[in-house]
């Protein structure tokens, strides 16, 4: 756009100073307008009518793109992921106690979520200062989304299968998830994911026919559907896995409990925080991946804005529920801002109510 602007400019400058020399004048020069007007030196009764042309500066019409408002509050959106996650990975990058499996797949999903709010800045940049008409732009941003947020389901769902091991197996949980079980795990997210995201670039597009494409050009609409499906059993998995949670936490706090009262609001602790968690995860992306197996590219636009931008919202809230929430990770916190731990800080080791 912008050497576009530059050539229109080096055009209507050039345009001017041939109308100010003394070369002769281009009849089939558009800028150059004429009009009908009668010749002085016929004698003759009957006037006759001569063309003369009328020196009127040309003038080029540039076409400015308006930026959308959704465009601008999912800058925004990504900008605020950007800095969230990056808080959480620079937390455990630097504390090197937080090396368990649990604190790894924190950091690879904020490594995701990370990836994905670059993603949206990108987006905006290729779509406002860039050429979108480039394919090589179209293809690597459409990669880097996809790869990022399916990272970022798929590492919600490890933490899931996670919480629920290590209520299911708490007296073996310790020596069978070793820490590089749980590097193996990350690498084949990660590489599931890369995947996904190289498939357009490798021929599954819609560029050559526009017709074929989904609400989130250039994903086909078959290639949306298959991903959207996937996520609802990503979704019927997870709700599964956490209502196995809630069961397993309930059998544990009625075996081992004294004080009836404490495992009544300690259980109902975890079942809202499960709930909590679930429901966020599911309003954020249930209605994006709705749409994406009923609507296809003839759709209004800004019922796509309307579902995208819940569907990044939950990059948002992911480091309050599984990072913040953490009282090892809020202690690094505390340390690296003020150099201190408030006494009301709770360092108890997690329980199945935490969850």
């Amino acid at each position: 756009m912008i050497l576009s602007l530059a050539a229109a400019a080096a055009m209507s400058s050039g345009s001017g100073s041939s109308l100010n020399s003394s070369s002769p004048l281009d009849p089939f020069d558009f800028s150059t307008s004429w009009s009908l007007a009668e010749d002085p030196s016929n004698s003759s009764s009957e006037p006759v009518q001569t063309l003369t042309p009328d020196l009127q500066p040309a003038t080029t019409a540039v076409a400015v793109q308006e930026v959308s408002p959704w465009d601008i509050a999912l800058c925004v959106t990504g900008t605020l992921i950007s800095c969230e996650n990056a808080l959480v990975i620079a937390v455990l990058f630097y504390t090197p106690t937080l090396r368990a499996p649990m604190f790894i797949l924190i950091g690879s999903l904020a490594v995701a979520d990370l990836l994905a709010g670059l993603g949206l800045i990108l987006n905006f940049v290729f779509t406002y200062l860039v050429d979108s008409s480039v394919e090589f732009v179209t293809l690597l941003s459409v990669g880097l989304l996809i790869s990022a947020f399916s990272a970022s389901v798929l590492n919600i769902l490890a933490i899931t299968v996670d919480r629920y091991l290590s209520l299911y197996n708490a007296l073996t949980y310790h020596t069978e998830r070793t820490v590089t079980f749980t590097y193996v795990m990350v690498v084949f997210i990660w590489v599931s994911c890369l995947t996904l995201g190289l498939l357009p670039a490798l021929g599954w597009n819609c560029l050559r026919d526009e017709s074929t494409c989904s609400i989130c050009r250039p994903v086909t609409k078959n290639n949306a559907v298959a991903l959207a499906v996937t996520f609802l059993l990503v979704f019927a998995l997870m709700m599964q896995l956490y209502l196995q949670i809630c069961k397993i936490a309930f059998r544990h706090a009625q075996q081992i409990a004294v004080q009836h009262q404490f495992v009544a609001i300690s259980t109902t602790k975890g079942v809202s925080t499960l709930s909590a968690i679930l429901c966020a995860f599911g309003a954020c992306w249930l209605p994006f991946a709705m749409y994406s197996i009923v609507a296809d590219s003839s759709y209004p636009v800004i019922y796509t804005y309307a579902t995208v931008l819940p569907a990044t919202c939950c990059s948002v809230i992911n480091p309050i529920i599984y990072a913040f929430r953490n009282p090892d990770i809020q202690k690094s916190l505390w340390m690296a801002c003020c150099g201190c731990v408030p006494s009301n800080l709770s360092l108890r080791p997690r329980t199945s109510s935490d969850v």
